[in-house]
């Protein structure tokens, strides 16, 4: 396989700065580009009295945005290597916006890590790298978090 276009689906995580190397790390051997995506998931509107949202809602939102931004630079910083770099962040569900965001774009292979939950809490909740995995269109690489990337 060759892939030219690596999505890498990143947050807050020890799981996601891994998959951020290994898909970095690709994009090197494959001489591929990189889109970074963070997914900010919604947070519950309070709706005021007069139907309009309340500004705590959209205050939340712009600092989501800012702090997605600043997210994604720093793993670019960390990982990147000098390979070009797309960064994508929107508001979505963690799974439906990756693999939208996957399909717009254009990728040819995501990268994703995973917590490794299992028990009621994957019962209940589930899990995006599985979703991701079961709904792209692409190959999903899944790194799980117990994986130790620096022993390759």
């Amino acid at each position: 396989m060759n892939f030219k276009k690596i999505l890498i689906a990143v947050d807050n995580s020890t799981c996601s700065e891994k998959a951020a190397k290994t898909g970095y790390d690709m994009a090197e051997k494959f001489q591929a580009e990189v889109a970074l995506v963070n997914i900010i998931e919604p947070v519950p509107a309070n709706v005021n009295p007069d139907l309009t949202l309340a500004p705590v809602f959209l205050e939340t939102y712009d600092n989501s945005e800012e702090n997605s931004h600043i997210l994604l630079k720093e793993i670019e910083n960390k990982y990147g290597n000098g390979i070009q770099t797309t960064y994508l962040s929107v508001v979505d569900t963690a799974a439906h916006g990756i693999i939208q965001q996957s399909d717009e774009w254009g990728s040819d292979l995501i990268v994703i890590g995973t917590y490794g939950r299992t028990g009621l809490y994957h019962f209940l909740m589930g899990s995006v790298a599985e979703h991701v995995a079961r709904k792209s269109a692409c190959p999903v690489l899944i790194i799980p978090n117990k994986w130790d990337v620096a022993a390759e």
